[in-house]
């Protein structure tokens, strides 16, 4: 498939791609580079990023409803408002990432490193954290109704939404 002008497979070298709503819906971009690229709006519902290098990737407003972003690279990227809901994320990199007033309902977040991250009003509803690293991670005004953060990872520098107990929730401290 091409897409502006760039192939759209698995292993694709699109660093710095211009991908600004582009219709990419069940897309195969297994192990792809994307580092840098400009997926502003675009529609990845379904789509297949296992293993995929998002660094620094613009993917603000993109829906990626039911995407599988498995062991993806996404440090430094920007997710802000973006649609997540019943996505695959485990064992993600997600270190530095912007993920304010992202739809993150009932994603698997199993092992994934969310250092640092902003997840400002994202709303976590079901979410599995299981084992994630919180580390500094802003979490104010996120909603994390019935999410689990059994064995997640955290620190004093982790901001959580008022009045939630991390500890109630078996959050562990380093």
């Amino acid at each position: 498939m091409e897409v502006n002008g760039y192939e759209i497979k698995p292993g694709a070298y699109l660093k710095g791609a211009y991908l600004k709503g582009a219709y990419l819906f069940k897309a195969n971009l297994t192990r792809a580079n994307l580092e840098g690229a400009n997926l502003e709006g675009a529609n990845l519902e379904g789509a297949n990023l296992t293993g995929a290098y998002l660094t620094g990737a613009n993917l603000e407003g993109a829906r990626l409803e039911g995407v599988c972003l498995f062991r993806a690279n996404l440090t430094g990227a920007n997710l802000t408002f973006v649609s997540l809901t019943r996505a695959t994320l485990t064992r993600a990199n997600l270190t530095r990432v912007n993920l304010t007033g992202a739809n993150l309902t009932w994603v698997d977040l199993t092992r994934v490193n969310l250092t640092r991250a902003n997840l400002e009003g994202a709303y976590l509803t079901g979410a599995n954290l299981e084992g994630a690293r919180l580390e500094g991670a802003n979490l104010e005004g996120a909603n994390l109704a019935e999410a689990s953060l059994s064995e997640a990872f955290a620190d004093s520098q982790t901001t959580w939404p008022e009045g939630f107990g991390p500890l109630f929730a078996r959050v562990e401290f380093d």
